[in-house]
């Protein structure tokens, strides 16, 4: 079940990415969702399993890196939660 880190510009992305695979996250920029971001055409995808989110959430406000928000798979029709 992947989830997305988004982003208001992509060097913040980049700089999320080099964070958290340097913590021994197993993370890939990918384009994002328009359904999500029209604020940054690059977002970070990585499987929530296990509580991940909190970890990946939690390692990138210790880092001072700015994100908009991370988004979870659930069971609304666009496979997102809803805002």
């Amino acid at each position: 079940m992947n989830a997305y880190v988004l982003f208001q510009s992509p060097q913040a992305a980049m700089r999320a990415e080099a964070v958290l695979r340097r913590e021994g996250f197993a993370v890939q920029l990918v384009p994002a969702p328009r359904h999500l971001s029209a604020e940054c055409s690059t977002a970070l995808s990585f499987d929530a399993a296990n509580g991940l989110a909190s970890r990946v959430e939690s390692s990138l406000r210790q880092a001072g890196v700015p994100f908009v928000g991370i988004r979870l798979p659930d069971d609304s029709p666009d496979g997102m939660p809803e805002e």
